[in-house]
């Protein structure tokens, strides 16, 4: 029998033995073999960064092809050098920041899209300030050239200059895009709003493209410099084509998902369950996540990220949310039939992650759901440790579940019930729920204050940073 943890109360709840459990469908089908998601491969990571370094020196290499000494030292030529090399540096950056959201699949399995999406906001700023940079330097260098003000060069760019008006357009988007990525004015915004916006990068990386080929002096009579740009830009559109439009279209043909039944598991927590074709040959591992685009009035618009709580059972699959905004409310007011597109699974919370033969397993709120699915599909010889966190009995999601599955590992569940404030997951409760965390793997998933907190503890109580592993949804 499985008892609510108290502060005075500090031993595992000894669980009886059962079978797993499944989430019921209808009808229950037969399993099939079901496809695990693949396992992270760092050397296609390294090389991928190697590759990024070197395609930066380059960039900036080109800058002085062919330009002989002596037009730097002349009028205008320092200025007009720094022009060239932050605008094909800032150029170069801001298509590593446009596919490092493409999800090119040997990156994002192996370090996660939660951390793809973390460096792209970490280079965002560069490639904007840099461009910004190369306007001013290239004016000033041209305006000190013909003995003009700036004000006069920059309108005669405009004017005169082939493609500039373009170029022009473009700066603004990306000065447009750069304010709203501001903290301070994200804030204020709604998150489609922000999108929309962003939405205009792909934009002024197209009108910009003409203005670099045939303005750039060091194009100009240097193919080599023009074939190493063009078969860049032409890699970037490549991979946004495939990989943000072509793989989901082809994969939502495969699988045609179809709401089956939405039911509350907690109070303001639902579970969807869905149905495919082809779901056992969805390469895809407990506690990883999907892009959901829910195709009913008010939602097909917009994707949200929400994980598995459990492995598929093809021809299934259920998610889990919770209630939280007029986004969220709307999906747990599917009807069945409704048409459901997908983009994944994402994510690096998984098997794949664990390095030794223990793990404990922390989850709080609806971020039990993956912890849910992970457990299910660890690997049979892992000794577990669950700890779940919730204000009450009815806030621990997929209790009955988890219980099934952590006792037919034979393994020790910890229900920490009750306000945060009166019942604490602090470092002395830890201490004695999980003894010695030096060679163990952990998991958190839970609200980012939660999730950040345990982490901070546990490594204060011994466990290695790169043996801690978090999932959190933050686009």
């Amino acid at each position: 029998m499985v008892t609510p943890y108290r502060p005075s109360m500090t031993e595992a709840v000894t669980l009886p033995r059962h079978g797993a459990p499944a989430f019921e469908t209808r009808p229950r089908p037969t399993r099939a073999p079901r496809r695990s998601a693949r396992a992270p491969r760092p050397k296609f990571a390294n090389a991928l960064a190697i590759i990024a370094g070197v395609g930066l020196g380059l960039s900036i290499g080109l800058a002085f092809w062919g330009q002989p000494f002596a037009s730097y030292t002349s009028a205008g030529g320092w200025f007009t050098l720094a022009g060239r090399i932050t605008g094909l540096s800032g150029t170069y950056l801001m298509l590593i920041m446009v596919l490092l959201v493409t999800r090119l699949p040997w990156l994002e399995e192996t370090v996660g899209q939660v951390r793809l999406v973390h460096w792209h906001r970490m280079v965002g700023g560069w490639p904007i300030g840099l461009i910004a940079l190369h306007v001013v330097f290239i004016t000033l260098g041209y305006a000190e050239a013909s003995h003009t003000g700036a004000l006069s060069q920059f309108w005669a760019f405009i004017v005169h200059y082939p493609n500039m008006l373009s170029a022009t357009v473009a700066l603004v988007l990306l000065l447009v895009a750069g304010v709203t990525s501001v903290p301070a004015v994200r804030r204020r915004m709604k998150y489609q709003t922000w999108w929309a916006v962003h939405l205009y990068l792909y934009l002024a990386l197209v009108l910009s493209f003409a203005h670099e080929i045939k303005a750039g002096v060091m194009f100009i009579g240097h193919p080599p410099t023009t074939d190493f740009w063009i078969a860049l830009s032409a890699f970037t559109v490549g991979a946004v084509l495939s990989l943000r439009f072509l793989r989901p279209l082809v994969r939502n043909l495969r699988h045609q998902l179809r709401v089956v039944e939405v039911r509350e598991e907690a109070p303001g927590v639902y579970s969807i369950v869905l149905s495919g074709r082809n779901i056992s040959k969805l390469h895809v591992s407990g506690g990883q996540f999907f892009q959901w685009r829910f195709v009913a009035r008010g939602l097909w618009w917009h994707s949200h990220p929400y994980s598995l709580s459990a492995l598929p059972r093809p021809p299934y699959l259920r998610v889990t949310i919770k209630r939280l905004g007029m986004q969220s409310l709307a999906a747990t007011r599917l009807k069945p039939g409704t048409r459901v597109l997908v983009e994944g699974p994402y994510g690096v919370f998984t098997r794949h992650a664990q390095r030794g033969e223990r793990a404990v397993l922390i989850g709080a709120g609806v971020g039990i759901s993956p912890i849910r699915a992970l457990l299910e599909d660890l690997p049979a010889s892992t000794k577990v440790t669950v700890i779940l966190r919730g204000s009450t009995i009815e806030d621990l999601v997929h209790r009955d579940e988890i219980t099934q599955l952590v006792s037919a590992r034979n393994g020790r569940l910890h229900e920490i019930v009750g306000s945060r404030h009166n019942v604490r997951l602090d470092a002395p409760v830890l201490r004695k729920l999980v003894g010695n965390l030096r060679n163990t793997d952990v998991y958190v998933c839970g609200p980012a204050g939660f999730s950040d907190s345990v982490s901070e503890t546990l490594q204060r109580l011994g466990a290695r940073r790169e043996r801690i592993h978090q999932e959190a949804f933050a686009f």
